[in-house]
């Protein structure tokens, strides 16, 4: 009946009844998509069938608004009786989502890929501030703007969803305590804007090489921090943290059109609703995934705990009893266990030339290898042969001499890059070598000092040495 609907609906529109209509795979919600078309896939528009019709009515409305305001939505141009179905314009199947798939798996995303993300978020501040000039914020539906209810919705969608589901045990009392100081937090910000409030990649089309807006049938008045969270947070984009901060550089340079707020002032106020959207996200996940079982979303949890992991790196001051909890959620096993599968190890050792340079067993090739040749051989001295790298006698005779500290400086130099990118996008191994001679000296004092050095400055590593020549390992256990 519903697609008897959509079909007379185009037909209204298009003079002709569609001769193809294609069920298009459907999102988190339980609307459902179908492309209607001529036999050779012209005249194409896209029919939706919603089953709330207090939503179906607050997308149709938006949709209107914002072309009103010359923003790029799709355009709503027939509507049932009922309005339960309607028929809008096609934008394509290009979402920014795919278009940054290779970026997203691999967390190096390439100039074109960037640019689009740009062009998108540099566009959030219109919809933001344009989208709601003269908007009638009493269509929003559930609600009509973002407030202490609807805040306490999201973090009980949190604690009941998906923090109960993990097992674990905490205060309820103490937790609801923190959730009221969260709740004052986020409402001291500005909420005179149009909050789309699920503005993440999925939800945007690229035609002709520009973003075109969908899926903003939950939006409302709220403020204008939450979208920013919720695009550069979103769990599976994957963006590294390099990527982050020159989108929001893009963003607050937009944003610049419309108000003036100083980079302190935004910057402590953002990471309160990036909390609060990464606590909504695992709340949605948790329900999708551990309740109705859908695999989509139990697969995108480790994205957001990663996430989650990253914030509580600085902590949340504001809520004791929150921030420890999540201290204590991110680091269940089942949540460590992934995480130890995607930590990069660093294998560094010490070898001598003339026993060949090292193999790597991770089976990438090898990495760095560096020659300490050239730095003055205690090895050459009778009374240092007995010695190590690892002994007093020789480290005071390499450090008197001074030579070694500038030749680690440039390794250090290299290699913490090098290490800092490997984390950014994924990879889980890393090999790094020093030769000398024999193996027994200048390697290994360098080797000693790099798995050091390495294992203080970056927490979330493994460190593997190894002393070939001597047959002495040692584990320097990543911190988090």
């Amino acid at each position: 009946m519903q697609l008897t609907s959509l079909t007379k609906l185009y037909q209204d529109v298009r003079g002709v009844l569609p001769a193809k209509v294609t069920e298009l795979p459907s999102s988190g919600s339980n609307r459902r998509y179908f492309r209607l078309s001529a036999d050779d896939g012209s005249d194409s528009l896209i029919g939706v069938i919603g089953t709330s019709v207090e939503e179906n009515r607050a997308f149709i409305y938006m949709s209107r608004h914002f072309l009103e305001q010359k923003l790029p939505v799709p355009e709503v141009l027939a509507v049932s009786d009922d309005e339960v179905c309607y028929v809008q314009t096609d934008l394509g199947d290009t979402l920014l989502f795919n278009t940054i798939e290779k970026g997203r798996a691999t967390r190096s995303f390439s100039v074109e890929e960037k640019d689009l993300l740009a062009k998108t978020i540099a566009l959030l501040p219109d919809v933001q501030f344009a989208g709601a000039k003269d908007m009638d914020f009493s269509v929003c539906y559930p609600s009509a703007s973002f407030d202490e209810r609807s805040i306490l919705w999201d973090l009980n969608y949190f604690k009941y969803c998906f923090l109960k589901a993990t097992g674990i045990d905490f205060l309820e009392d103490k937790l609801e305590d923190d959730f009221k100081a969260m709740v004052e937090v986020l409402m001291h910000a500005p909420c005179n804007t149009f909050m789309y409030r699920d503005f993440q990649s999925r939800n945007v089309m690229i035609r002709d090489g520009q973003p075109w807006f969908i899926d903003f049938q939950g939006g409302r008045r709220g403020p204008f921090y939450y979208d920013v969270a919720s695009f550069l947070w979103q769990a599976k984009a994957n963006f590294p943290d390099t990527l982050r901060r020159e989108l929001l550089d893009v963003y607050r340079e937009s944003l610049n059109k419309y108000v003036d707020v100083s980079a302190e002032e935004f910057h402590s106020t953002l990471r309160h609703f990036v909390l609060f959207r990464t606590l909504q996200v695992l709340g949605a996940y948790g329900f999708r995934g551990y309740f109705e079982k859908k695999p989509h979303f139990m697969q995108s949890v480790p994205f957001a705990i990663a996430n989650l992991r990253e914030l509580l790196n600085e902590p949340y001051e504001e809520y004791p009893y929150l921030n420890e909890l999540l201290h204590r959620l991110v680091n269940l096993k089942q949540f460590t266990d992934d995480l130890g599968k995607r930590r990069l190890t660093v294998r560094v050792m010490s070898f001598a030339y003339k026993k060949g340079i090292p193999n790597d067993p991770s089976g990438n090739g090898g990495g760095f290898v560096f020659d300490c040749r050239a730095i003055n051989n205690p090895g050459k001295y009778e009374r240092y042969k007995p010695y190590t790298g690892l002994d007093s006698k020789v480290i005071q005779f390499l450090e008197d001499d001074g030579e070694v500290f500038g030749y680690l400086d440039h390794c250090y130099a290299l290699v913490d890059a090098s290490v800092e990118r490997y984390i950014e996008r994924g990879f889980t191994n890393l090999m790094i070598s020093f030769g000398c001679t024999g193996g027994q000296h200048r390697s290994v004092y360098c080797a000693q000092h790099m798995a050091e050095h390495l294992a203080r400055k970056y927490s979330s590593i493994k460190v593997e040495l190894v002393h070939r020549e001597q047959d002495i390992e040692q584990t320097f256990n990543a911190k988090i």
